[in-house]
């Protein structure tokens, strides 16, 4: 069974056993626009929680994606590499942009559930 969580800065995190699926939220890729480019980590980086690990860019903006947790990238969606623009089109599905196997489990507290984060967004709009 996943668990989802999200941060403040708009990433979410599925959590399966010891890997979390990253990707940023659908809030994320409106406030963003067009996506036309992704740079992903490389298989096997360490991530601490919080820290830069990918970049995406819009016809408006750039913007880091930081690791919800610390970690080992254990993969990397290439197809948001060759296809941006679905990032837009499946922000917190398909268009994942890297998986972590996570080094310490208590990385997860202080993140956000769905109910939670909704609220937090409502509090921004």
């Amino acid at each position: 069974m996943s668990q989802l969580f999200f941060t403040n800065d708009h990433e979410w995190i599925r959590v399966e056993g010891d890997i979390g699926t990253v990707g940023i939220t659908d809030y994320a890729q409106r406030a963003l626009g067009d996506v036309v480019f992704v740079e992903l980590p490389v298989l096997g980086k360490l991530l601490g929680k919080g820290g830069e690990a990918a970049v995406v860019e819009s016809v408006k903006a750039a913007s880091d994606v930081f690791s919800p947790v610390g970690g080992s990238v254990v993969a990397v969606n290439e197809t948001i590499v060759d296809q941006p623009g679905l990032v837009n089109e499946e922000a917190e599905d398909g268009a994942w942009f890297f998986k972590v196997r996570l080094s310490d489990p208590a990385d997860l507290e202080g993140l956000m559930d769905r109910p939670a984060y909704d609220d937090y967004v409502a509090g921004l709009e």
